[in-house]
């Protein structure tokens, strides 16, 4: 019974935030808004057919992931972030007590809300890039992988940020660093010289290892697999959460 209440507590904080609504709104728009413009970058001539077409067009469909994860991020930077800042988060934890519970019950409301907008964001872009393609891609195993593995990208994204913003305490501080951990580091792997060094940022960076979840062609060519890029991300979300959660325990609110 303490689960429970305590998970309909974080619901309830969470769904009535007007910022939760915003973001997640965002999170679908912008989703499927760059991927419709993607899509509509090909022409017949470059894309006559599926098996004549050398564009990756389920990838180039869910393109908006890339900038909508970041909505994301701030979703699970303002879930405890906002506590923080007004002083709230010392309510919580006299009203419940024990901060595992908190911090576990936050990860799953987000994780849910987070999943429902995740499969909106994707169905709308890979619908609206069907009707643009000229030559839209086989429904297929591949496709449903890239699907699915984006709404787990999402997900994953912002159990980051919420688990920054329980480390640091600070909203901007882990908004900053969690940007910079999505955006500035594949950037690095595009500059840099040493070719070693970059297949190690594309393998080990965790927005470029967990966006190989959406590759469905040339699967030879990439720094790392599907599933283990997508295992690389999850262990930045789930590896901090955990350096996060040891530290709300021990530390004072």
């Amino acid at each position: 019974m303490r689960w429970l209440g305590s998970f309909h507590a974080e619901w309830t904080k969470l769904r009535t935030l007007p910022s939760t609504w915003w973001l997640l709104t965002a999170t679908v728009a912008l989703t499927a808004a760059v991927g419709a413009a993607a899509a509509s970058s090909l022409t017949t001539q470059v894309c006559p057919t599926p098996t004549a077409c050398h564009e990756d067009t389920v990838k180039l469909s869910l393109t908006g992931i890339q900038l909508s994860q970041s909505l994301c991020l701030v979703l699970g930077v303002l879930s405890i972030g906002a506590e923080y800042s007004t002083g709230t988060i010392r309510t919580t934890l006299t009203a419940m007590p024990g901060r595992w519970r908190v911090l576990v019950s936050k990860a799953l409301a987000l994780s849910l809300l987070t999943s429902a907008a995740g499969v909106l964001a994707v169905l709308s872009a890979l619908a609206l890039s069907r009707l643009i393609l000229p030559a839209p891609p086989p429904v297929d195993g591949a496709m449903f992988r890239a699907a699915g593995g984006s709404i787990l990208v999402l997900v994953l994204v912002t159990l980051l940020g919420l688990s920054l913003a329980t480390l640091l305490r600070d909203t901007a501080g882990a908004i900053t660093l969690g940007l910079g951990i999505l955006y500035v580091v594949p950037v690095l792997s595009h500059v840099i010289n040493s070719p070693t060094w970059q297949h190690r940022l594309q393998r080990w960076a965790p927005m470029p290892a967990g966006l190989s979840i959406q590759a469905t062609t040339n699967l030879g060519r990439l720094a790392i697999g599907p599933w283990p890029g997508l295992g690389v991300l999850a262990a930045y979300g789930v590896g901090v959460l955990v350096v996060g959660g040891a530290a709300f325990r021990l530390r004072d609110a």
